[in-house]
């Protein structure tokens, strides 16, 4: 095989082709640095976590193509995929994942110790993932941990305490990924219906609609409580307005539960988390 074709298929293997991922654990990640160095975060520990994060993220992406490669060539959306279609090696897949996460690991190793440790458990949450679609009713609850577990780290890498409000905004995570994912899930679910993988779309039935509704709600109340325990200026309460308007938006794109309307509601979210992160920085500053 030559290399260009080897590079394009871990190119679509990592996703980072659709950097949607990126931005959806980069937000998150930003809203903790930002409240952490209280406007003014070291720029070399937001680079590092920049870099971070786009490893990770492409280490999971194997990693839940790795999993996932017996399921992926049975649903429309995913049947693409190279480890679906059998053009990358299981072995070699996890490889690449296992040399990503290694990369992500040396970039944090002049950080304290606390950020190392958490480190750790962001690995194992990273690596788990995939599999909990096969037990858990709410998968899109672990994937929240998992997408926001940059928030303890940045507290922990900038102030080396993680306080109540790094897990406030960890909870407010959860809340989102369940909602964003949801939409996500709404694209398969008749796939995943017939192969038998547990989603939230599925969990919550005919209530899916109200089930993201409320977890939208959730976020925001738990950004408010965050905006309140650190007297955050307007920008700030602007921010989450914005944000607001935009959950109903995706709210009314969902309304018929179209496939195609479910995933553009899941992609808009990247402007969810940047229109609180530009609240946020302008509050700071």
């Amino acid at each position: 095989m030559k290399l260009s074709t080897r590079l394009r298929l871990y190119l679509a293997l990592t996703r980072l082709d659709k950097p949607i991922g990126i931005l959806l654990l980069l937000w998150p990640t930003l809203w903790g640095l930002w409240l952490a160095g209280n406007g003014e975060p070291d720029w070399r520990i937001v680079a590092v976590f920049v870099a971070g994060v786009i490893l990770m993220r492409s280490a999971g992406c194997a990693i839940n193509d790795y999993a996932d490669r017996d399921i992926d060539a049975h649903v429309a959306r995913t049947r693409d995929r190279p480890l679906a279609r059998g053009l990358v090696p299981p072995r070699e897949a996890l490889l690449l994942a296992g040399g990503l996460a290694l990369a992500a690991f040396v970039l944090i190793l002049p950080l304290n110790t606390l950020t190392l440790q958490l480190s750790v458990v962001a690995l194992l949450l990273a690596a788990s993932y995939p599999f909990t679609k096969r037990f858990l009713a709410i998968p899109q609850a672990y994937l929240g941990i998992a997408f926001g577990f940059g928030i303890p780290m940045g507290y922990a890498a900038l102030s080396g305490a993680v306080p109540a409000d790094a897990w406030l905004l960890l909870l407010a995570n959860v809340f989102w990924a369940i909602a964003y994912d949801t939409e996500y899930a709404m694209v398969d679910r008749p796939d995943d219906l017939k192969l038998g993988i547990r989603t939230s779309a599925i969990t919550f039935g005919r209530l899916d609609r109200v089930a993201i509704a409320l977890c939208y709600a959730g976020t925001l109340a738990l950004l408010a409580w965050v905006g309140g325990r650190n007297a955050l200026g307007a920008p700030y309460w602007v921010g989450l307005a914005v944000a607001g308007v935009m959950a109903l938006y995706h709210l009314w794109l969902i309304r018929a539960r179209d496939a195609r309307a479910c995933f553009r509601a899941f992609l808009h979210n990247s402007w969810f988390g940047a229109a609180i992160f530009a609240g946020l920085v302008l509050a700071l500053y």
